[in-house]
């Protein structure tokens, strides 16, 4: 549990830093050991030194084999003494330095005479140690004492030889479940913990049996279980049967429902809370069936005990973010938790009542929070600001309050994840709230000013210079942008100057006081600063005439970057100075997966003179290269798209065969990689004769075969199909691998003369509508959304049937669109009942296309989606939503 947050004061701070261990070191403490060999034992010295030697073992500090063996032998010798404490550490001691099995045999018998005493706490020590120590031969032999022990009278006794067992079932389950009929004794106990320790091994011996599983909790949860410990985890147990119910039945009364709400009448509190917490999580639960659970939190709200009120804080804050008017009835209990000394308790207090809060209470809310701010750490402030946010969207006619308080904790102190959260939401504020764009990005040029962090700068500045010149009085922020080119360090004065060229760009009546400001950085310090400055000059036409901005000039400042950079630095390497330019154009815009290694089958490689020579995989652009060079490709046009490598044969099989998938404008080729794994063949003359009876609009317009294909030596195949032209024409397609098989000498690695034909099925391939998409990334999808327009947008609603979850829709879908998706949104928060996915990406004929997905649950499990499209092309719009609707 958190402490409260209190200056401590002089002398509680020396208390703190004093340690009993501070200083000691293994070699010494490894002479002292030397006191367990005196005639004469002092039972307190021996004490001590056994503590050093487990606090140096905790640490993490190592013993030789050695070192080990002599504190072993030397700690065997203090059996002798009758000193209780000392027996005590004498155990913990064997435990903890894990002998080998050669020494076990040793301590053994002392062990199980232990085990055997009249007095209680040797037995319970004995049996922990014993079975940490032992193995399954030996275990086998006091598996009789073990059962006695679980049945046992006294509850040390029965509890120690339960948690050994508990432990066993991980390294010897089949003795352990031997033990059933005594562990299901051990449940009906009356000793607490004991009751408690016999449920956890009965439910880790049935876990795999479902159907035993729900008999255990059906049984017990008829009044049995009397520890609260116990009772703790029958209900979590219970829980887990109603998960897996649901799973199984669609409709009907919720199983072991009654038993939970009973528990909520429990006397005793973890009982209360446990119950209260499971009905929370249930999957799909009702606002009825979460009433009286957040009656008992409400009650624990105002508990004198901080353990309480944070439990039940923590546990409202999560049923907030998926049922907040559920919640709402405990706000005013929330808020006197605002002022609580525990900063933990406050901090959850104050998000889970921006969540639940109306628009009246907004303002109330503010003033508490500001008062509150201060005392709290970085990150306790970074949930307050993301809960501000979420307020801020949910009640938009709030947002001067709600951005004032954004803006003023953003001149305080803080950390840089701190200032990001509140820049964060300052621009997502603005984004998603029309009316906050001017304030917002005032407070924002008010905070560049004396910012200390570039990466901050540099992404306000990025952002200033797309929304700045939308406002109504654009100049305003040039004063502000400019200072940046004297008062900050060159990755700044860089940004600086882009943002400068997009106002001159976006504004014709800027453009000459914008020339004059890059003119004065042509003679800056940093040649990257200079660079830009020649470049926007040129770009905008620095010759003092003002003239409208081109198109061109506005899609190379605003527009999307949508070359990977990895690819253009590739591009720009392999280029050859000559007489032609180099062609942005002629960037491959697919994102390049890793090297594609050849599937090969495991085993020992043939060494001497059958070994072939080493061959190392082609690349991606490798196999391109070798497209290119096939004449008949020749006239197919630009490539569009190459996919990922399909396997069409199973591990391990005689012959590995993969393909991948080469798109054009009205072709497609289909490139067969094929591996031979057996070392004692050679085949010849490989091709892939393919069956395009299921892919009608498909027609086959050459085939390329393979001449020879040695061991372990990957090669290639062709087949190429006619389509129709811009078309994301499907079909399925059968494979058969023909070829000529001919014997290999293993001693002179030469091919024998007779021959055999021979073939091999192969699986089916299919041409997918995503196969004609191409992923491409949007650096802002907002302003990507806003260029399209709405002229060629479609929109429609589509039922996804029952779902796990809603990230198995989201998963589904984005797999079946084959787009990539946008500013992390394919990742669903957990519990989420509503989530919205960008995508973005290329069509065939390099068509740009963008699509929105909300996706929300519709019932228990039921997902609904709403598709809005948006491309350069009404065809290509109405193709995304055909591919929905028929995937």
């Amino acid at each position: 549990m958190a402490q409260p947050l209190v200056k401590k004061d002089d002398d509680r701070d020396d208390e703190a830093e004093y340690s009993p261990f501070m200083g000691i070191e293994k070699g010494s403490v490894l002479q002292e050991a030397r006191v367990f060999n005196d005639p004469q034992l002092d039972a307190r010295r021996c004490s001590q030194v056994i503590t050093k030697l487990l606090y140096l073992l905790n640490q993490g500090e190592t013993f030789s084999k050695v070192e080990a063996t002599e504190v072993f032998f030397a700690v065997t010798k203090l059996f002798q003494s009758k000193d209780m404490g000392l027996r005590r550490m004498v155990y913990l001691m064997i435990k903890e330095i894990s002998p080998s099995a050669d020494e076990v045999i040793i301590v053994t018998s002392s062990l199980m005479k232990d085990m055997n005493s009249k007095i209680d706490m040797y037995r319970a020590n004995a049996i922990r140690v014993l079975c940490r120590i032992t193995d399954g031969t030996l275990l086998s032999q006091i598996e009789r004492y073990l059962k006695q022990a679980i049945v046992d009278k006294n509850p040390l006794v029965a509890s120690a030889a339960l948690i050994s067992g508990i432990h066993l079932l991980q390294t010897n389950p089949e003795i352990v479940k031997r033990w059933s009929n005594e562990v299901q004794e051990a449940v009906q106990s009356r000793a607490a913990l004991v009751q408690f320790h016999a449920l956890a091994l009965l439910h880790q011996i049935r876990q795999n049996d479902r159907l035993a599983v729900s008999k255990l909790v059906t049984s017990l949860t008829r009044g049995t279980v009397r520890s609260p410990l116990a009772q703790c985890l029958l209900i979590r147990y219970t829980s887990q049967v109603i998960h897996e119910s649901s799973n199984n039945t669609q409709s009907g009364e919720r199983p072991f429902y009654d038993y939970l709400e009973s528990c909520l009448r429990h006397k005793s509190e973890m009982v209360i809370f446990e119950a209260a917490r499971a009905i929370t999580e249930l999957n799909g639960v009702t606002s009825r069936e979460l009433t009286p659970a957040i009656t008992v939190l409400q009650l624990f709200l105002s508990s004198s005990k901080p353990v309480l009120r944070f439990s039940a804080v923590r546990t409202l804050n999560k049923v907030a973010m998926t049922h907040p008017m559920a919640v709402t009835n405990c706000n005013i209990d929330m808020e006197s938790l605002i002022s609580d000394q525990n900063r933990s308790i406050a901090t959850l207090a104050i998000t889970t009542l921006l969540k639940t809060g109306n628009e009246s209470s907004v303002d109330r809310l503010m003033k508490q929070i500001t008062n509150f701010m201060s005392d709290i750490a970085d990150e306790f402030k970074i949930v307050v600001v993301e809960a501000i946010r979420s307020l801020c969207l949910k009640f938009p006619l709030k947002y001067r309050s709600l951005m004032n308080f954004l803006s003023n904790i953003l001149r305080e102190e803080g950390g840089f994840d701190y200032k990001k959260a509140i820049v964060d939401s300052i621009v997502i504020l603005i984004r998603d709230i029309p009316d906050a764009k001017e304030a917002g990005l005032l407070h924002l040029c008010e905070f560049i000013e004396d910012c200390e962090f570039t990466y901050l700068s540099t992404q306000i500045l990025h952002f200033l210079g797309i929304e700045g010149p939308k406002t109504s009085d654009p100049s305003k922020y040039i004063r502000y942008i400019y200072n940046r080119v004297h008062l900050e360090n060159a990755i700044v004065r860089a940004s600086a100057v882009s943002t400068l060229a997009k106002f001159g760009a976006a504004i014709d009546a800027l453009k000459p006081r914008i020339f004059v400001l890059l003119r004065r950085c042509l003679f800056d310090s940093d040649d990257e600063v200079r660079d830009r400055a020649t470049l926007y000059l040129n770009t905008l036409g620095g010759d003092g005439s003002v003239v409208e901005t081109d198109k061109d000039v506005k899609d190379f400042l605003f527009g999307p970057f949508d070359i990977p950079l990895v690819n253009l630095e590739t591009s720009l390497k392999n280029y050859e100075p000559t007489e032609k330019a180099f062609d942005i154009n002629f960037v491959p815009k697919e994102v390049k997966s890793l090297p594609l290694a050849e599937k090969k089958a495991p085993g020992r490689k043939p060494t001497g003179l059958g070994a072939p020579p080493s061959v190392p995989p082609p690349t991606a652009d490798a196999y391109e290269r070798m497209l290119s060079t096939i004449p008949e490709c020749a006239n197919f046009g630009k490539l569009f798209k190459s996919s990922a490598p399909v396997e069409l044969t199973e591990a391990e099989t005689e012959y590995a065969v993969n393909v991948i998938k080469y798109i054009f404008d009205r072709h497609v080729v289909f490139q067969y990689n094929c591996t031979n794994t057996i070392p004692e063949q050679l085949l010849e003359d490989v091709i892939v004769t393919v069956d395009a009876s299921e892919a009608d609009e498909f027609s086959e317009v050459f085939s390329k075969p393979l001449k020879s294909l040695p061991y372990d030596s990957p090669g290639q195949t062709f087949v190429a199909f006619e389509k129709p032209e811009g078309v994301p024409t499907v079909g399925k397609f059968s494979n058969i691998l023909k070829f000529i098989v001919k014997e290999v000498d293993p001693t002179t690695g030469e091919a024998e003369d007779d021959s055999v034909e021979d073939e091999y099925q192969l699986e089916d391939l299919e041409v997918v509508a995503s196969d004609y998409v191409l992923k491409m990334g949007v650096s802002n999808f907002r302003n990507a959304w806003e260029s399209l327009g709405p002229d060629f947008e479609r929109v429609d609603e589509y039922g996804l049937g029952p779902r796990e979850n809603l990230a198995e829709a989201v998963n589904t879908v984005i797999n079946l669109l084959g787009l990539q998706p946008c500013e992390g949104t394919e990742e669903v928060p957990p519990n989420s009942r509503s989530h919205t996915c960008l995508l973005s990406g290329v069509f065939i004929g390099n068509v740009k296309v963008l699509v929105r997905l909300s996706f929300g649950l519709d019932g228990p499990k039921d997902v609904a989606m709403k598709l809005a499209v948006r491309s350069e092309d009404e065809t290509v719009s109405d193709a995304i939503h055909e591919i929905v609707a028929s995937g």
